[in-house]
C-alpha cells in the first residue's frame, strides 16, 4: 500500500515524517504521469505544484480555511490529497472534473476556471469572514500560469492591501513560464539569506517598532523627520536590492520570497510566516511545469500544460491526429494573409500558439501582440491600432470573449472599427466543462449592433470567410470556429447571390417545400442527416448554411417564407441565438412561417466528449428529426404551416418573400 492511498483527509498530512512526505511527493508525481497519460489532462502544471500544494494543506486547515485555485487546471494534487484518487475518468462523463468543482467535494471553492479572477474571490470571501467575526479563518490564492497578467488581478490586490487585518495569503506559483526564472549563483545567495530577513519582518513586533518610530520622528521637528525619511528609503532600498518585493509592498502588502517552491520545508516555514503575520502576505515561489517528468521538461512550446493521451514512458501522443485542425487551417491561413497585407496585426491574449497565432509570428515578430489574459485590453486596444490604420486580428477561446464584451461594444462596434475577431473553441468543447463550452457568444453577439458574424462549415468556408472578415474596415467581424478536427469538406450546390449557401434540396414526392433547415457552422453533417431522416419519412427540406450569419442574409428570409417550417439549427444556447435573430426578423418582414430554434439549453454543461454532451442535450438527428415530423404532423408547437389542400387555399403557392 503506498503512502498516497493513506491520505484521505489534508489532516492525514500532519502524520508523516519529512522523509516519508518526500516519498509521498515522488509517489504523487508518479501517479500523475501515469494516470493522465491514460486519459489526457494538465499534467505539466500539476507536477510542478506537488510540494506546494503538501505544503498548503499542512499548514492551512482547509475547508475551514478556504484555498483558491488560478487557474483550477493546477488543482490536481488538491484533489489528490482531499480524497479524490480515482483518476481512471478524469475529464470524462460521469468522472472527475479537470478543475475544481463543489460537486466532488467541500474543499473546492471556485469552479469557474478563467484565470485572473481568484484575487477577488479572496477579496469577497475574506470581507465576509471579517464582517461575520471570523477573523481566524484564512484566504489562500494559488495564483499562477501568467494570472498576474490580468487587470482583474491587480484590481483585486488594491482592494485586499487596503484593508491591513485581513487574512489572505496570496502564493504566487511562477514557473518560469511566465516570469523570467531566476537562476545563477546571485539568485541562489539571495535565496540563502531570504529565510532570516523574512521571519524579522513578518513578525508583529517588527511592525510595531516601526510604527512607533515613525510617529516619534514624522510628530517631531525638520530634523526628526528628515532622519524617518532617510531611514525609510535606506530600508526600502536595501529590502529591494534583496528580492523583487518593492512593487507588491509599494501597494501596501507584505511580501516573503522567492522561495524554492520545491523545498518543502521552505514552502512551509513561508506559509507558517504569512499564517502567522495577520494581514494580507504574498509568498512568491519559484516552481518548475513539467518538474520531474523530462519528456515534459523537454517540450519547449508548453512543457506538457495540457495532453492528449500520451506513452508515459516518451511521451509522444499514444495515436497521431491525421485530421487537420480547425486551428491549424486558421493559422496557415493567417500566417498567408499576413504575408499579403502589411496592415494585418495579430493580437492574443496568453494563447499565441493555442490560437494559432505562432506561424504569423515567426514570420512577422512585429505584427502579432501577445497582451497577457487581458482580454479586455486587447479588444480596445485593437479599436485603436484599427484607428492607426492597420486591421487587428485578436484571437481568443469563444468562451473568454465574455469577458471583453463590453470593450467589443462600446470601443470597437460603437466606433465602427475594422477589427476582426477569431474566436477558437466555439460551441461545446468537451473535457473541459462548465467554464469553457464556447456557447455564449452567438447569443452575445446577436446584439451588437454592425456586427457581422461569420461560421465556417469546414476547412475551405473558414479560408474563404477569413479572407472576407478581413476586408471589412467599418465594423467588427467575428469568425466562430469547433474544437478538434475539421471534418470532411461539404460542397454546395449553389452559392445564391447574397453568399448563402444551398447545401441539399431533398425531395419527398411533394409539391410543397415543407422544412427549410437553417446549418449554422459546423452542424452542418447534423443537419444533412436530418435532411435524410425526413426524406425518409415523406417531408421534403432545404438545407442552406448562410455562411454569415449576421446579418441576417435576405435569402434566408425568402427561403423561409417559401416553407412550411423553418428549423435553426446551432451549437450555442437558443436564447438569443441565430435561431431568435432569424425569427425576429421574420417577423418584422411580415413572414408568419413557423420557426424551431434547435439549439443548447441555457445550462452549464458538465464535461464529456463533445457528441456525449450534444446527445445529453438532444442535439441529435435522431431527436431533431423526431421533433421536426411531429411539427409538420401538427402534434407538437411550433405547427408547420398546413398544405394548402388541407387550409382550403385558392393560392397556387405560398406566399413570396419581398424584402
Amino acid at each position: 500500500m503506498g503512502l498516497l492511498e493513506t491520505i484521505r483527509h489534508p489532516q492525514d498530512l500532519m502524520k508523516l515524517t519529512a522523509a516519508q512526505l518526500d516519498s509521498l511527493g515522488a509517489e504523487i508525481r508518479r501517479f500523475l504521469i501515469s494516470n493522465v497519460s491514460q486519459t489526457g489532462g494538465h499534467l505539466g502544471p500539476n507536477l510542478g505544484v506537488v510540494e506546494l500544494t503538501l505544503g498548503i494543506h499542512r499548514v492551512f486547515d482547509s475547508p475551514r480555511d478556504s484555498i483558491v485555485f488560478d487557474t483550477g487546471h493546477q488543482s490536481y494534487v488538491h484533489k489528490l490529497l482531499t480524497g479524490r484518487q480515482d483518476f481512471s475518468s478524469l475529464r470524462q462523463q460521469g468522472g472527475l472534473s479537470g478543475y475544481p468543482s463543489r460537486a466532488e467535494s467541500v474543499h473546492d471553492v471556485v469552479e469557474s476556471s478563467h484565470a485572473s479572477s481568484s484575487l477577488s474571490w479572496a477579496d469577497g470571501i475574506s470581507r465576509a469572514r471579517k464582517l461575520s467575526g471570523q477573523v481566524d479563518r484564512h484566504v489562500v490564492a494559488v495564483v499562477g500560469d501568467g494570472a498576474l497578467t490580468g487587470g482583474m488581478t491587480w484590481e483585486a490586490i488594491n482592494n485586499i492591501a487596503a484593508d491591513k487585518d485581513r487574512r489572505v495569503v496570496i502564493v504566487v506559483n511562477d514557473n518560469g513560464r511566465s516570469y523570467a526564472p531566476t537562476v545563477g549563483g546571485f539568485a541562489d545567495r539571495l535565496a540563502s539569506m531570504r529565510p532570516a530577513i523574512d521571519r524579522v519582518r513578518t513578525h508583529q513586533a517588527y511592525e510595531g517598532t516601526l510604527d512607533w518610530w515613525k510617529s516619534r520622528l514624522q510628530g517631531g521637528g525638520p530634523t526628526s523627520q528628515l532622519l524617518y525619511k532617510s531611514l525609510h528609503a535606506a530600508k526600502k532600498g536595501i529590502k529591494d536590492w534583496w528580492a523583487p518585493q518593492g512593487f507588491f509592498e509599494d501597494l501596501g502588502m507584505k511580501y516573503i520570497g522567492p522561495i524554492d517552491g520545491h523545498d518543502l520545508s521552505a514552502v512551509e516555514n513561508a506559509l507558517h510566516k504569512a499564517r502567522n503575520y495577520g494581514g494580507p502576505v504574498i509568498v512568491h515561489t519559484m516552481t518548475e511545469k513539467g518538474r520531474g517528468y523530462a519528456p515534459a521538461r523537454a517540450h519547449e512550446a508548453d512543457q506538457f500544460h495540457a495532453v492528449g493521451v500520451i506513452d508515459p514512458e516518451t511521451g509522444a501522443p499514444a495515436k497521431s491526429g491525421g485530421a487537420q485542425s480547425w486551428t491549424s487551417v486558421f493559422a496557415d491561413e493567417i500566417a498567408g494573409i499576413a504575408n499579403e497585407r502589411d496592415d494585418i496585426v495579430g493580437i492574443t491574449g496568453a494563447m499565441l500558439i493555442p490560437m494559432g497565432l505562432h506561424k504569423f509570428a515567426e514570420r512577422h515578430p512585429d505584427r502579432v501582440i501577445d497582451v497577457g489574459i487581458a482580454e479586455q485590453h486587447a479588444l480596445t486596444s485593437a479599436a485603436g491600432l484599427a484607428f492607426g490604420g492597420m486591421h487587428p486580428v485578436v484571437g481568443l477561446y469563444a468562451t473568454f470573449l465574455n469577458r471583453g464584451f463590453d470593450q467589443l461594444l462600446m470601443d470597437v462596434a460603437l466606433h465602427r472599427a475594422g477589427v476582426t475577431i477569431v474566436l477558437d473553441r466555439a460551441g461545446v468543447t468537451g473535457p473541459d466543462g462548465a467554464s469553457h463550452h464556447g456557447m455564449w457568444d452567438l447569443s452575445l453577439l446577436q446584439i451588437v449592433p454592425g456586427l457581422h458574424l461569420a461560421a465556417p462549415r469546414d476547412a475551405e468556408r473558414l479560408r474563404e470567410e477569413l479572407r472576407e472578415a478581413v476586408k471589412i474596415e467599418d465594423a467588427p467581424s467575428v469568425l466562430r470556429y469547433s474544437k478538434g478536427a475539421v471534418g470532411a469538406e461539404v460542397t454546395a450546390l449553389e452559392r445564391l447571390d447574397d453568399g448563402v449557401d444551398i447545401l441539399a434540396r431533398r425531395s419527398a414526392g411533394s409539391t410543397e417545400n415543407d422544412v427549410l433547415i437553417v446549418s449554422v457552422g459546423a452542424m452542418s453533417e447534423l443537419s444533412l442527416d436530418v435532411a435524410d431522416r425526413l426524406g425518409a419519412q415523406g417531408i421534403s427540406s432545404t438545407v442552406v448554411d448562410p455562411r454569415w450569419v449576421l446579418p441576417v442574409p435576405g435569402s434566408i428570409l425568402e427561403l423561409a417564407a417559401g416553407h412550411r417550417l423553418a428549423v435553426v439549427i446551432e451549437d450555442g444556447v437558443r436564447a438569443g441565438g441565430v435561431g431568435s435573430r432569424i425569427r425576429q426578423e421574420m417577423r418584422h418582414n411580415g413572414i408568419d412561417t413557423a420557426l424551431n430554434e434547435v439549439g443548447l439549453p441555457v445550462e452549464f454543461l458538465d464535461h464529456g466528449t463533445r457528441n456525449e454532451v450534444l446527445e445529453r442535450v438532444g442535439l441529435t438527428a435522431q431527436q431533431i428529426a423526431r421533433d421536426v415530423v411531429a411539427q409538420v404532423l401538427g402534434t407538437k408547437v411550433p405547427v408547420a404551416r398546413p398544405l394548402r389542400a388541407e387550409s382550403g387555399s385558392d393560392a397556387d403557392q405560398i406566399p413570396k418573400f419581398h424584402p
